[in-house]
């Protein structure tokens, strides 16, 4: 699958979104929808090591991922 980037002026942003909407080909991801799936999925760790559920990193592991 390509990807492709486009730069669209902010008032025919949402005309041209539903038009690529309607091709069977394109598939559209809302990137605020994922962010903000990702952030809880997030939460939900942190709160998992704060009650002892789930292990913690420490900090020169989590460095060392990077």
């Amino acid at each position: 699958m390509k990807q492709v980037t486009l730069n669209i002026a902010d008032s025919k942003f949402n005309t041209f979104l539903e038009f690529i909407k309607t091709l069977e080909y394109v598939k559209v991801e809302n990137d605020e929808e994922k962010a903000l799936a990702e952030l809880q999925s997030s939460l939900r760790q942190v709160k998992l090591m704060q009650e002892g559920k789930l292990p913690k990193q420490s900090a020169t592991d989590f460095l060392h991922e990077l």
